[in-house]
């Protein structure tokens, strides 16, 4: 009985304790709001893609209780930004209640059409507020949105919902293969990319038999999620990329990237999926362009002993690749003043055989997303099927010539040879990381003593990198980088990737420059 009483009386206290609170009791704002920011800047989206989702912070740092008459866009219905103000979805708000000393997010996100704005120079700006009260005690926090216009190049879709998808010749044989894959054949009217505007692709865009693919200097070519590009049969692809020998940036180069355009997407690998030269395509070539953010940068497929290489690149980048920069099958490839960097795998892989010839590249990955198997530079000359049975094919040759083959894993070169077929390679004047541990490979394909297989080879020394992990791979003068100088006259290119003459030897894709501000 006594603790039953106990139990009324103390319940009794707390009912008329807050009964007598006065911070419940909620009093009008009175426009004394405080803000994150005074202007929310939603980045470039592309017309009709939506944004990510932005928040702004909102502070009452009154000592009262206060609730918000109306929280609204400025335009009201019509505006094309969403708003999500604690918990609710929607564009007009009425008396939101806001405890003292405390804050709320309200989440911003926007779709745009083309249409509704004003167009200049292809760019757009499309603005709004977030408007909070009215009258006196009117605040307003301005949003801004930069829109581009683009082409867009996507699958049909038919009245069942059921999307179109890729009907063609995988293996080179004449014969058409069904693949499940979502996209479409590009039109005779779509073979050009020009700088006019950006193309974002959803899907994978191919290019059909015969034909080529021609992507001119300042071209912008932008790939939603699980896209790419298929370059089939006797097709080819050429990516004419340029640069003015007076400009230290590569202002005309071509971009091949995802689509969110926001900051937070600038660096984030797999945002979309491969470059795909399948087998049968021929006499494809890139010259300064810049892929990123890729599953696989590049996928070239078999033709090894074409007249014709089957990839040609030149003074180009290929860096932030889920898997691999360039995954290489069988195929044939020369590769001048070409960087890679960060690749969840290798940055290059050329695996089943195949002709290879780089000069003048730096071949590194400082991957630091997750823990990766294989090194920055992988060779072997055979296949496994499902059923673990072994092919072999001839390495032909690869030859690597005034290159840097680093990172930040040990080593960074692996040589898996399979007996049946030829394993030929060679490396001059290169840099490259392969310390004697425990865990290092070891056989004659190793012996770096052995001149037939390795010329003027510096290991294991830190090239001095501007800043590896921004992607940054100019070796540093002033750091006394041990690249510089170290190369041989007889495989030196004219020029280095940013088309300055070379007056002296260095390794990899750039000259040396002096890195301190």
């Amino acid at each position: 009985m006594k603790r039953l009483l106990t139990y009324a009386i103390t319940f009794a206290i707390l009912v008329f304790w807050s009964s007598c609170r006065k911070d419940f009791d909620f009093e009008p704002s009175t426009g004394s709001l405080k803000f994150s920011k005074d202007t929310v800047y939603l980045d470039t989206v592309f017309t009709n893609i939506g944004s990510s989702t932005y928040n702004l912070k909102v502070y009452n740092r009154s000592n009262n209780d206060i609730v918000i008459p109306s929280i609204r866009l400025g335009q009201g219905q019509a505006s094309n930004y969403r708003l999500n103000v604690d918990g609710m979805p929607g564009k007009e708000f009425e008396n939101i209640e806001l405890l003292a000393k405390d804050s709320m997010f309200i989440f911003i996100e926007t779709t745009v059409d083309i249409q509704t704005v004003v167009a200049e120079n292809n760019q757009f700006l499309y603005t709004d507020a977030i408007e909070f009260d009215s009258g006196a005690n009117l605040q307003k926090v301005e949003l801004v949105t930069l829109v581009k216009d683009a082409v867009f190049i996507y699958p049909a879709r038919n009245s069942e919902g059921i999307i179109e998808t890729l009907t063609f010749d995988v293996d080179g044989d004449g014969v058409d293969d069904q693949t499940t894959l979502q996209g479409r054949f590009l039109e005779s009217s779509e073979l050009t990319f020009t700088n006019e505007k950006p193309y974002v692709i959803y899907g994978y865009a191919a290019v059909g038999m015969g034909q080529t693919l021609t992507v001119e200097a300042g071209a912008r070519v932008h790939f939603h999620a699980n896209s790419g590009l298929l370059v089939t049969n006797n097709a080819s692809l050429k990516v004419n990329g340029s640069i003015s020998t007076d400009q230290v940036l590569l202002e005309n180069e071509v971009i091949f990237e995802g689509d969110r355009l926001e900051p937070l997407f600038s660096d984030i690998p797999g945002q979309w999926g491969t470059i795909w030269l399948f087998s049968g395509s021929v006499d494809n070539q890139i010259n300064h362009a810049t892929i990123k953010n890729a599953t696989v940068g590049i996928l070239a497929e078999n033709n090894q002993e074409a007249p014709i290489d089957k990839l040609t690149i030149a003074n180009s980048q290929i860096y932030n690749s889920s898997n691999f920069g360039i995954l290489a099958r069988g195929t044939s490839i020369t590769a001048e003043n070409v960087v890679f960097n960060r690749a969840g795998q290798s940055a290059f892989a050329g695996t089943f055989g195949g002709k290879y010839n780089f000069t003048h590249c730096t071949i590194a990955n400082y991957w630091t997303n997750s823990f990766r198997q294989f090194p920055a530079l992988y060779l072997n000359n055979f296949i496994v099927d499902e059923n673990n049975v072994v092919y072999t094919n001839d390495l032909t040759e690869a030859n690597f010539n005034n290159c840097i083959i680093y990172g930040n894993d040990n080593p960074e070169l692996i040589l898996e040879e399979e007996s049946g077929s030829n394993f030929n390679f060679k490396f001059n004047n290169c840099l490259i990381r392969f310390q004697n541990t425990g865990n290092t490979p070891v056989g004659a394909n190793y012996n770096f003593a052995n001149t037939e297989l390795y010329t003027g080879i510096i290991l294991n020394q830190d090239p001095k990198f501007k800043n590896a992990n921004a992607n940054q791979m100019m070796i540093c003068s002033d750091q006394d980088s041990p690249a510089i100088g170290a190369g041989s006259t007889d495989h030196m290119l004219a020029y280095d990737i940013n088309g300055n003459p070379r007056t002296s030897v260095d390794l990899g894709a750039y000259n040396g420059s002096t890195c301190e501000e």
